[in-house]
């Protein structure tokens, strides 16, 4: 695979080495951008809670809380191929900065509707769609930006793994507490002030140069658009371990992830109160903490096999939920999934920003993007359905199977298998 050359030239200067070898992870230009997505995850934790409640407390149910859900989830993956092309044409840091603005005024906006109790489905539902299209601009500049500032990419990666879960520990916690002295509107006024804190940090940000062949300037017009769309997806098909996890990944939205996220929501929620789902997804974060630190610690050869062997712990999850257990059983059940949820993300995010050419990781990602979740709104949208014919519990048993499957349908990939890491340093022994 290519990719480890543009991923040297795109180093920034006078980073250094530690004693044991492995390039230093931390500049000031790092920390804004760890600070940044950081505080726009703590954000997007809250949402659930938020959603879930308010449309509860509204007269709604588990499939409109899947339906506002899929509404942003649906305009995200239809629209983040095209987000990969516009940032590998301009600049990607202020496109983010533009995505995060757009966001701070949908949320705004959202928080004006609950707290007048004007709350209507479909409004929800066009908040929802709004912010995903954004998030289709911004996330692609996400897998160029992290080679830009840091040596040490998988470190780079297993830091904003932790601070993402950290903020997924505390957010859950949070949202609960606000919707239980406050109201849903809160949340999302909190939430529309993490976009801004992002944007602020953007906008401090000194992003080095793109590497050598990399393009910002636009041009060409829609026939260059055009060609840039069917090279990235040359670029796509080209790498079976990269189109090969995306197949399986579809499965695992469809049946795993795309139902469980609502579900498990509202179930929660309606047996236990938001401030049991609160803790149940602080436990989800605290998992993520752990996988996020075994990502720091430990650099196997083969870093997608040890991401798939690690994702069966997601299993415990769904299933603990699904078969009504206590809060401590649910708890437990998320962190183990967390842990495995993160150091799987942590090992194929680095494959993919090491393994990619520089002048197309953009759009690469975007594609990755795209794929891995074109079927998650319909998981979501299908999750209401699914509950009413069969049961909540039911389905989210059905998703704890589907979670093993998915692992083992990776492990049967040789080229996901046995793909080699890119890095030039042996692994840690």
């Amino acid at each position: 695979m290519t990719g480890t050359d543009a991923r040297h030239d795109s180093v920034t200067p006078g980073l250094r080495a530690d004693g044991t070898g492995v390039p230093a992870v931390w500049s000031r230009d790092f920390a804004l951008f760890f600070v940044a997505r950081a505080v726009a995850r703590l954000g997007d934790t809250m949402l659930p809670v938020a959603l879930a409640a308010g449309l509860l407390e509204h007269g709604y149910g588990a499939g409109a809380v899947g339906l506002a859900m899929a509404s942003t989830a649906a305009a995200f993956a239809g629209l983040v191929v095209f987000g990969g092309v516009i940032a590998d044409r301009f600049s990607t840091r202020r496109l983010m900065i533009g995505a995060d603005l757009v966001r701070l005024g949908t949320q705004s906006l959202a928080a004006v509707l609950f707290f007048t109790g004007h709350v209507v489905l479909w409004q929800i539902c066009v908040v929802g769609l709004v912010n995903g299209m954004a998030g289709a601009v911004f996330q692609p500049g996400v897998a160029s930006t992290v080679p830009r500032l840091a040596a040490d990419i998988q470190g780079a990666n297993g830091a904003i793994r932790i601070a993402e879960s950290a903020a997924q520990l505390a957010g859950p916690a949070v949202a609960g507490i606000l919707v239980g002295l406050a109201s849903p509107g809160g949340v999302f006024a909190a939430h529309a002030a993490t976009y801004a804190t992002s944007a602020v940090c953007l906008l401090l940000l000194r992003l080095p140069s793109p590497p050598e062949g990399g393009r910002v300037a636009g041009g060409g017009g829609m026939r260059a658009f055009r060609a840039d769309l069917a090279d990235g997806w040359r670029e796509f098909r080209a790498r079976t371990w990269l189109w090969g996890v995306i197949a399986v990944w579809c499965l695992y939205m469809i049946a795993v992830w795309g139902p469980s996220v609502p579900l498990v929501a509202t179930e929660v929620v309606r047996h236990h109160g938001p401030r049991a789902y609160g803790l149940v997804n602080s436990a989800l974060g605290a998992g993520t903490v752990v996988g996020g630190l075994l990502a720091l610690r430990l650099r196997p050869r083969r870093m997608l096999r040890a991401g798939a062997v690690a994702l069966f712990a997601f299993f415990g999850f769904p299933a603990a939920v699904g078969a009504g257990l206590g809060v401590p059983a649910m708890a437990a059940g998320a962190a183990l999934a967390g842990a495995g949820m993160s150091f799987w993300g942590v090992m194929w995010a680095t494959s993919v920003q090491t393994q990619v050419p520089a002048d197309v990781l953009n759009r690469i990602h975007a594609y990755d993007v795209a794929g891995s979740l074109a079927m998650m709104p319909v998981g979501q949208a299908l999750a209401g359905p699914a509950a009413g014919a069969f049961g909540a519990g039911h389905v989210l048993l059905i998703s704890a199977a589907a979670s093993l499957a998915v692992a083992t349908a990776l492990l049967a990939v040789p080229a996901v298998r046995n793909l080699v890491r890119a890095d030039t340093r042996p692994p840690a022994r």
